[in-house]
């Protein structure tokens, strides 16, 4: 038994004991609630950084696909667009890694996953949404209610 504090006879009322644990034990809920919440503002964090990455690759494909655009039919154009499809590709695993840190990517990974289904046309106005979210700390902009979504209805470019 620890020596009693001065002025004190060192008889302690009943449930003294009981009480410092639940102090200590408050105490370290607390703890682990702080730290849960530190580990997940990192997390957020490592998604965003994730997200951003990917979205280089995008960025990339987006420029490739854009020229493609200027001398359709040719080799040259052929050509830039299997080199976007492939930067496109390459974002998929970043974009899948940052929609299990931080849930709001998950839309990004989503697009990137149908471009093996669908035309890039189809996917640059989403594409570049999505983007511009991740560039903005990850804020999605909310459409004007009634308003078309990216998701809804993405205008095509080009064919």
């Amino acid at each position: 038994m620890s020596a009693a504090p001065a002025g004190h006879d060192g008889w302690y009322p009943i449930g003294h004991r009981r009480g410092r644990r639940a102090v200590r034990a408050a105490g370290a809920l607390g703890g682990l609630v702080m730290l849960a919440v530190g580990l997940t503002a990192c997390s957020n964090q490592q998604g965003v950084d994730l997200a951003r990455q990917a979205c280089q690759h995008v960025d990339r494909s987006l420029a490739l696909y854009r020229t493609s655009l200027e001398d359709p039919g040719t080799a040259a154009s052929g050509a830039r667009q299997t080199q976007a499809m492939t930067q496109l590709r390459d974002a998929l695993p970043l974009a899948s890694s940052a929609a299990g840190d931080a849930a709001q990517f998950q839309g990004l990974m989503s697009t990137l996953a149908e471009s093996d289904h669908l035309p890039e046309s189809l996917l640059v106005h989403a594409l570049s949404a999505q983007c511009a979210a991740a560039q903005s700390n990850g804020i999605t902009p909310q459409p004007a209610p009634g308003g078309v979504t990216v998701a809804t209805h993405p205008p095509p470019v080009g064919t």
